[in-house]
């Protein structure tokens, strides 16, 4: 006898066979049935204030477990609050499954109460956008996840009417799986040995380590070249830990940095090799345009998806599994033994560690590197957007991929705390530390609340400076007036022991380290208010 269950129970199980445990939101009438289908397949459903919020919890998650990411948002208000984070997911490269209840196709004839297009708002911001019917389920299931997780991984929306999540479907044969080719290599050929032969001859070359390598899970490989060869590196904070930042090889983040841009792009300059390992611009801001000039210096660039942004050209091109494309071109050449003779690299490394003030007695430069020495090597830091996170992704050592979380694409506020929560729960064993702007934490003060429910110690470290600095910073630059940049203080640490957390007041290394180490063996949350000057960042970013 044929096995008779719901479409949303076949939906709910591909989830899981793809290995989704968690799936976060706001539940509403319209996605009742999902709700229960996922907790009945072993997916855990978990309470958030806020759809955006919930979707960075579950990008935290994927951080930690490499499944997708679920969302479950009602029909709606619960759609439109999902638009942020379905944006972020896109330009972040997320594998996010956002599922959106919505009314029958005959039930919205004549009723439109809360009823709009969710795929016109959504088709523009995934990667693909689905209606579900339940006589295709299984096979549609099954492509959400397989686009979720191709090659250049992204958001996929699936618009679940409520009367087929309920409805009785016979559960099929299982199809032939889609498996995304993720191991191409180039092909042997001209282009290849153009490849080699430049690895050969490079007397100072230079690699961009980028996004890609790390939704690809080739930091092995990579960091195995690089150290083969003696290439310098540089990251862009996605891929921050590929080559360990303690490594002399690092030489740290790059993206937003004007400081760091000055010791970095001298040498992009100066290199007679640029290998380009994953790199995706859309980390990068503007002054990353077509920084290289590939008709005077060599350019490889290997990436999972074809460059089409054009902020920057190469001479050579190859798209498909970069880790092991490099490995194809390094089998074919003999390291060389030394590699910049003049020393540049080393020079701009030495210069750049106390460029942002790491050395100074406190400040956010401080803050990063106390916090540094009280968290495991393999300690997770989550970032909000803000000077806070440019200062933070230039500062802060990283020795693994996966441990700076953050939003670089669409550079959301408020994401720092519920990447945080999604990425402690699904590795509870690692020490997790979210660095946010208090105007960050001040738009998402409900998610504080997750975080006690969760029962989880994430560290929450707040620069407090009553201002938004970096657009504060900005203003003055242009010679502007203050206007709706600064706020009165809040008082972060009575707020997080009013809430059942740990909250306390640093303003100095001592406390701040003392405050993280007790906080990361908590059985609550820690908030640590770390109060500094609003122009703490002049000249540090």
């Amino acid at each position: 006898m044929t096995e008779m269950v719901r479409a949303a129970d076949l939906l709910a199980r591909r989830l899981y066979e793809a290995g989704c445990r968690y799936a976060f939101g706001i539940p509403g009438g319209e996605v009742l049935t999902i709700v229960d289908a996922l907790e009945k397949a072993g997916i855990e459903f978990r309470l958030a204030k806020h759809e955006n919020a919930a979707g960075f919890m579950a990008e935290g998650v994927h951080h930690m477990t490499g499944a997708p990411g679920i969302l479950v948002c009602t029909v709606g208000p619960g759609a439109a609050n999902a638009v942020n984070v379905a944006a972020n997911a896109e330009q972040d490269r997320v594998p996010l499954i956002v599922i959106t209840g919505c009314v029958d196709e005959d039930e919205a004839v004549t009723y439109n109460h809360q009823v709009f297009d969710h795929q016109q708002i959504f088709r523009p911001i995934t990667k693909a956008s689905f209606r579900v019917s339940a006589g295709a389920i299984d096979a549609l299931a099954d492509k959400a996840v397989a686009i979720a997780l191709d090659q250049r991984p992204g958001p996929v929306h699936l618009d679940l009417p409520i009367a087929v999540a309920a409805a009785e479907v016979p559960v099929p044969a299982r199809p032939i799986r889609r498996v995304p080719d993720m191991a191409a290599v180039p092909a042997a050929g001209p282009d290849l040995e153009t490849a080699c032969a430049w690895l050969a001859e490079a007397e100072k070359p230079v690699m961009v380590v980028g996004l890609d390598v790390v939704t690809q899970g080739c930091a092995d490989e990579v960091r195995a070249f690089a150290e083969r060869f003696a290439i310098p590196t540089v990251a862009t904070y996605k891929a921050k830990g590929v080559v360990p930042d303690d490594s002399p090889l690092s030489l740290g983040g790059a993206g937003l940095s004007p400081v760091a841009d000055k010791q970095i792009l001298p040498l992009l300059k100066q290199a007679d090799l640029i290998l380009l390992a994953g790199y995706d611009p859309i980390e990068m801001r503007v002054g990353w345009r077509d920084v290289w000039d590939p008709t005077q210096q060599r350019v490889i660039d290997i990436t999972a998806a074809p460059n089409t942004a054009y902020m920057h050209q190469a001479s050579l091109a190859f798209v498909g599994h970069v880790g092991k494309t490099l490995s194809v071109i390094g089998d074919r050449v003999t390291a060389k033994p030394t590699r910049w003779p003049g020393g540049e690299p080393a020079a701009a490394r030495q210069a750049l560690a106390g460029a942002y003030g790491q050395n100074e007695a406190w400040g956010p430069a401080a803050i990063v590197t106390t916090v540094r020495k009280a968290l495991p090597r393999d300690g997770v830091i989550t970032v909000d957007s803000g000077a806070h996170r440019i200062l933070a992704s230039q500062v802060w050592e990283s020795f693994v991929p996966h441990a700076v979380l953050q939003s670089t694409g669409l550079c959301t506020m408020g994401c720092a705390l519920p990447l945080a929560i999604g990425a402690k729960m699904a590795a509870p064993d690692r020490g997790v530390v979210a660095f946010t702007g208090d105007a960050g934490l001040e738009m998402i003060l409900g998610e504080l609340v997750t975080l006690r429910d969760a029962k989880v110690p994430v560290v929450v470290v707040v620069f407090v400076d009553a201002s938004l600095a970096l657009i504060e910073l900005k203003q003055r630059a242009m010679t502007y007036a203050n206007a709706g940049v600064d706020f009165p203080e809040t008082d972060f640490a009575a707020l997080a022991r009013v809430l059942g957390g740990r909250g306390v007041v640093c303003e100095d290394r001592e406390s701040l380290g003392t405050a993280v180490s007790e906080g990361l063996k908590a059985d609550t949350f820690t908030v640590c208010a770390c109060r500094i000057d609003r122009k703490s960042y002049d000249g540090r970013i």
